[in-house]
């Protein structure tokens, strides 16, 4: 288990919790972030009789599919706020599961628990990388598998967390920026030896769900937690009218369609390696 007292501060992680619960999460997976959980699934090519730890599950965006396979998932996260959600999403599916509370970087699972370790989009904001890395190579077996989704930092959301950035309070000790997680030599370094990855894959999510380029920015503003925190701190230091005009610059920069019919690619990292006996 982790001992790091920074990382273990209750009021950081109640802080953060509050941030991933406030707006409305779940809608966003429903209107453009489903498609990747499939992906990740797929790429891990999980099977029946796995047991399977979704680590940052949120809804289950993830958790859900592979237990449509047949595995043995449990699906982790800080927020248990998104698992109503997950709930209902996964008896439409018609699909079983255990959901827990548990904080990334201090899982309270067994060394050796799980066949396979994933997380899509999520364990990337855990704030101390190394020390969640540490917990996702901990509970997986020997020769198991640990399987990303991440989101790279070239690509849309590591430019659109450049621009919030800069109307953010300084990160906690130790905090690193989310989308080093979609770096391939980044991943080399967190794991180590301990992790041998044998799949390496960039790809895209285009989204096609806004008519105009701004309605994606009002629905971050509206829905995502940490554009709706880096937009209320802002707001707090009397630039909130700078923080709109900054992120209507990012919408109308990153489309690739037209005024009045956005779309936007938003680039992932998929990654799948093996834990050192």
């Amino acid at each position: 288990m982790t001992t790091d007292t920074d990382a273990l501060n209750p009021e950081l992680k109640a802080k953060h919790r509050k941030m991933w619960a406030s707006g409305d999460y779940p809608d966003m997976v429903e209107t453009f972030l489903t498609p990747l959980g499939p992906r990740l699934v797929e790429f891990c090519e999980i099977a029946a009789g796995e047991r399977v730890l979704d680590v940052a599950a949120g809804t289950g965006n993830a958790a859900i599919v592979a237990a449509g396979t047949g595995a043995n998932v449990v699906a982790s996260d800080l927020t248990p706020e998104l698992f109503e959600a997950g709930r209902g999403r996964a008896a439409d599916a018609g699909v079983e599961l255990e959901w827990a509370e548990a904080d990334a970087e201090n899982l309270p699972f067994e060394d050796a628990r799980f066949d396979t370790v994933i997380s899509s989009i999520g364990v990337m904001f855990a704030p101390h990388h190394q020390l969640a890395a540490d917990e996702m190579v901990r509970v997986c077996r020997a020769g198991g598998k640990i399987g990303l989704l991440s989101w790279t930092p070239e690509g849309m959301i590591g430019a659109l967390f450049r621009t919030m950035g800069q109307f953010m309070p300084p990160p906690p000790p130790g905090a690193s920026p989310p989308p080093l997680w979609g770096g391939e030599d980044y991943l080399r370094e967190l794991f180590g030896e301990r992790v041998a990855f044998e799949k390496l894959e960039r790809d895209v999510l285009e989204v096609t769900a806004f008519q105009r380029p701004d309605d994606y920015g009002e629905h971050f503003k509206q829905r995502y937690g940490p554009t709706i925190a880096a937009r209320a701190n802002a707001e707090k230091e009397g630039r909130a009218e700078e923080f709109d005009q900054a992120l209507t610059e990012f919408c109308a920069e990153w489309n690739r369609g037209s005024e009045e019919d956005a779309r936007f690619e938003m680039e992932y990292l998929l990654a799948v390696g093996r834990r050192a006996g």
